[in-house]
């Protein structure tokens, strides 16, 4: 009786993922911050060409990162049923495939920003368990495929199912000790949940509950809020693992072409003065109509000011700005030293950062698109010059600098929806951060704009609403809305892509004006 060629691709199968499960368990229990597979995901990321990029969080949003997790663990599958295969043959075959996933393994793990060389133990047990598990499992198989076959309509040769059972027993206990190791792993290893417990205690010394100016809401149904809450703000960013630092163990180093170095702990910096703004964010993939952007209270330090504590020397035009995780942006200098509120966040909506958001400390820059300023779980400030730098998104073809571009949107009614003939409102919002916004105007059916009502700003930092009135004949329209800036610079209707510098058009949507009811109106 002669063991299947299945038989053998399952043995590589069970083999090859506890040994991811042995690495992941080893890597949380090491507080290590990735393990070997998500940093091969995040180095796949940081290869990917812009273009790539921009259409996979185009089509799937925020489960880009676990569709390419999926890839990865559907990949190495294929890589360790391989193996299994090669193990009828020789002993030596899925060592060399197993040695050639390690050494990818380390790799990216190694090129990981801090990168230590404790970090290879887990790539290590995971090679150490392939081999332990890949030699359980195959040694039944090598003896079912040695047993004579049986003469037709005899029994099996004596021992043959005992060494089924055997092969059977070994790769279950081998399935149930990797989930209990991945278990083990999420249990034991993740120091988020430390990190959280210490976010959740902080206390921050001239930090304030938001509250809303007066005017900034129009009373319209389905406009988006003028503020945005913390767990509806949202999220872009290229950390596969989101980064958990210990407020004890965050520094920032501000050096370069400066004066004097300025090495900061998170208790020296909110210990100096709180600035703290109302400030709008929004993201250069955002397309025309899109809803990445958000309004949120935000507390930290000025970068004006430690800049200047640091002395700029003549010549710097630029900051790179480094994340924990190791990506990067380039941001002019001119607008982290004028009169703007570009700070070093702590807080948002009046509580600590979350951890997706960049606790312990981001940087929040008005008027820039967050690819040149927005640097999440910032640890490393170098004032330098444009023409020495290159950072994570221009390496990818966007632009060197990202001035926000006026834009508007509308919100009330939602395309392809209804709307009554008369008295129909059309609400939504419109921005041109650290500029701000002096008129929208919505159009029918490529007719005259009609100017609407806007609601009050604190400063020219934050969107504004806007609602119109409008008659509507009963049947199908297109609805188009364009602002103006306070410069008077109308927005553009020339359409473009988010590449390399933001989206450009006027949004417009599709609706159905309708009658109302009489019992309705009545």
């Amino acid at each position: 009786m002669r063991s299947s060629r299945a038989g053998w691709s399952v043995a590589g199968l069970i083999a090859g993922y506890a040994g991811l499960a042995a690495s992941y368990c080893m890597a949380m229990v090491l507080t290590t911050r990735d393990a070997p597979v998500t940093a091969i995901a995040e180095r796949i990321i940081r290869l990917t060409p812009g273009p790539v990029v921009e259409r996979a969080i185009k089509v799937l949003g925020h489960w880009d990162k676990p569709f390419l997790l999926l890839v990865i663990l559907l990949g190495a599958g294929a890589a360790f049923a391989w193996a299994g295969l090669l193990a009828r043959r020789s002993w030596w075959a899925p060592v060399i495939v197993y040695g050639v996933l390690a050494l990818v393994g380390a790799a990216a793990v190694r090129w990981q920003p801090r990168g230590a060389t404790i970090d290879l133990l887990p790539v290590a047990v995971g090679f150490a368990t392939w081999l332990v598990c890949l030699s359980l499992l195959t040694e039944p198989l090598r003896r079912l495929a040695a047993a004579p076959e049986p003469a037709p309509g005899s029994a099996p040769p004596a021992g043959t199912e005992h060494t089924r059972r055997t092969f059977l027993l070994r790769a279950g206990l081998i399935l149930g000790a990797s989930v209990a190791a991945g278990g083990v792993g999420r249990v034991v290893g993740r120091g988020r949940r430390h990190v959280e417990e210490a976010r959740r205690l902080l206390r921050l010394p001239g930090v304030t509950e938001p509250t809303l100016p007066p005017g900034v809401r129009l009373d319209v149904e389905g406009i988006t809020p003028w503020a945005t809450r913390a767990e509806d703000f949202y999220r872009i960013d290229t950390a596969f693992v989101v980064p958990a630092i210990e407020p004890v163990d965050w520094r920032v180093r501000i050096h370069g072409l400066v004066e004097r170095e300025v090495v900061l702990t998170y208790q020296q910096l909110i210990n100096r003065r709180m600035t703290q703004a109302w400030i709008t964010l929004n993201c250069v993939s955002n397309e025309v109509g899109g809803d990445l952007i958000g309004n949120a209270w935000w507390s930290g330090v000025r970068l004006a000011d430690l800049l200047e504590e640091a002395g700029v020397q003549p010549g710097a035009d630029a900051v790179l700005q480094t994340s924990e995780d190791g990506w990067t942006c380039g941001t002019p200098l001119s607008v982290l030293t004028d009169s703007r509120d570009a700070m070093l966040a702590v807080a948002m909506n009046g509580r600590p950062l979350p951890i997706e958001h960049g606790f312990p400390v981001r940087t929040i820059v008005p008027g820039l698109y967050g690819y040149v300023s927005a640097c999440k779980w910032v640890v490393d400030i170098e004032v330098t010059r444009f023409a020495d730098i290159e950072a994570y998104w221009t390496q990818r073809g966007w632009a060197e600098k990202g001035p926000v571009k006026i834009a508007s949107r509308i919100d009330v009614p939602r395309g392809g929806g209804e709307i009554a003939t008369g008295g129909a409102r059309v609400a939504g919002v419109a921005w041109a951060q650290h500029t701000g916004i002096q008129a929208v105007e919505v159009s029918v059916d490529d007719g005259p704009w009609q100017r609407a009502a806007l609601g009050t700003v604190p400063s020219s930092d934050t969107w504004v609403q806007w609602a119109a009135t409008l008659d509507l004949a009963p049947g199908d329209h297109v609805l188009a809305v364009r602002a103006i800036d306070a410069h008077g610079e109308t927005q553009t209707g020339e359409e473009h892509g988010t590449v390399p510098d933001g989206a450009t058009g006027w949004h417009r949507i599709k609706v159905t004006a309708v009658e109302p009811d009489e019992d309705e109106e009545g």
